[in-house]
């Protein structure tokens, strides 16, 4: 069968054989996000119940993409450490859920809250039709920062109401 074809590409096929012309067809996707597809980074999760992990969930109705992107923040420092994603959608969600990931990491939670989904959008060279998953990395940025501050408030909370009864 590959020889067959072989030949066909090349002319030199039996002419006893009608053989289709030849179509190449166009890219519908941009390189970076079939490599993100192909290679996606950071793929996997943290558990949500840790008080150093920020968790958001989003999905969009319209297409029934659903993306989780998870931040580990230093407790220390504050920055972000690691970041994880699993998402159920289309290529470009899935690129756009590792390029999310790959942005995070090393920033603190403010900075990558000034993350764009039309930056994630350009990077990855997204079709008009394709920006609602853009969006879908920034809002799971967004909840994932929610999710860890609100960690933070209550644990710091419960801290000081340790120390008012102890003291």
């Amino acid at each position: 069968m590959l020889r067959l074809v072989a030949k066909r590409l090349l002319g030199t096929a039996s002419r006893d054989i009608p053989s289709r012309p030849l179509q190449i067809l166009p890219r519908l996707y941009h390189e970076n996000v079939i490599d993100h597809y192909n290679n996606p980074r950071n793929v996997g999760s943290f558990d949500k119940n840790d008080p150093n992990v920020g968790t958001g969930l989003v999905g969009a109705p319209a297409c029934g993409d659903v993306m989780k992107l998870q931040i580990k923040i230093d407790e220390e420092s504050g920055k972000i450490v690691d970041a994880c994603f699993k998402t159920f959608g289309c290529g470009s969600a899935i690129a756009s859920s590792s390029v999310a990931t790959e942005w995070v990491k090393g920033k603190s939670m403010d900075e990558v809250l000034t993350i764009k989904n039309t930056e994630i959008a350009k990077h990855l060279s997204l079709p008009p039709v394709k920006l609602h998953c853009s969006m879908l990395a920034e809002d799971a940025i967004k909840a994932a920062v929610k999710d860890a501050e609100a960690k933070r408030a209550k644990m710091n909370a419960t801290l000081k109401g340790a120390d008012v009864k102890s003291g």
